[in-house]
């Protein structure tokens, strides 16, 4: 029956438009439970086929039901097995097996389906917090993939509901680093204006090597220093009469 229904989908027998809609929906893995939810309610509500979602089964006709009781619970019942059909596209093969055979309402199959993924995103989220909070940038690698790093883990928590505000990342990449940035975490602390953490990196990537390059000058003038006085000492040991000025 599934597949023949999947068949109807994904064939020519609906239009176009319709299947790159359904198509749109992404196919629900451990992580993307959120996502996947979110596009779903969007397609579905666009096709007029959430009904079943909105409200509940209306009672079963009888003889004595008017037409318009029939109507609408005819209604209910294509966007019943519409939604079910096009849900079950959506999610893995081996996740169908897994559902019970008593759940016949789409209402109830998206609520078991958002209790066994919304623990595993729970996970998720901890992982991922865990993982940018202790963050730690050793002096290795570039400061600038570093920080692109955390801003990743960031939009990976918004993408599971979780936004951090720009502030707070900022605030967070400053912490994990060391002290050879102190100048810059100084200079950050002192300034009223907020800042991104794209002009962070571009910023940080400027006092890098602005200090790098003071770093060299210090380094070559000392060194200009040691060769000026070993070159003098020599020309006083080989000419002591004589005075070598610079």
């Amino acid at each position: 029956m599934y597949y023949s229904i999947v068949f109807v989908l994904c064939s020519g027998l609906i239009p176009a438009n319709i299947r790159a809609n359904i198509n749109s929906i992404p196919l629900l893995n451990g992580s993307n439970f959120k996502s996947w939810q979110e596009n779903l309610l969007i397609v579905l509500g666009v096709m007029d086929l959430d009904l079943a979602i909105r409200v509940d089964c209306p009672p079963t006709p009888t003889d004595k039901s008017t037409s318009d009781e029939k109507k609408e619970f005819e209604r209910w019942e294509r966007s019943n097995r519409m939604y079910l059909m096009i849900m079950k596209k959506a999610i893995p093969e081996t996740f169908r097996g897994t559902m019970s055979s008593d759940i016949t309402t789409a209402k109830k199959f998206l609520k078991n389906i958002e209790k066994r993924f919304a623990k595993s995103e729970k996970t998720e989220i901890g992982t991922l917090l865990t993982n940018l909070i202790s963050m730690w940038y050793k002096g290795k690698g570039n400061i600038r993939e570093y920080i692109m790093e955390m801003s990743h883990l960031a939009s990976r928590l918004k993408a599971l509901k979780l936004e951090l505000s720009e502030d707070l990342l900022v605030h967070l990449v400053l912490i994990s680093l060391p002290t050879q940035f102190n100048q810059f975490k100084v200079q950050r602390r002192r300034s009223a204006a907020a800042i991104s953490v794209q002009q962070m990196v571009r910023n940080i990537s400027i006092s890098s090597w602005f200090d790098a390059f003071k770093e060299s000058a210090v380094e070559l003038a000392m060194e200009t220093s040691r060769v000026t006085s070993a070159v003098r000492n020599q020309l006083e040991h080989d000419n002591p009469a004589e005075t070598y000025t610079s």
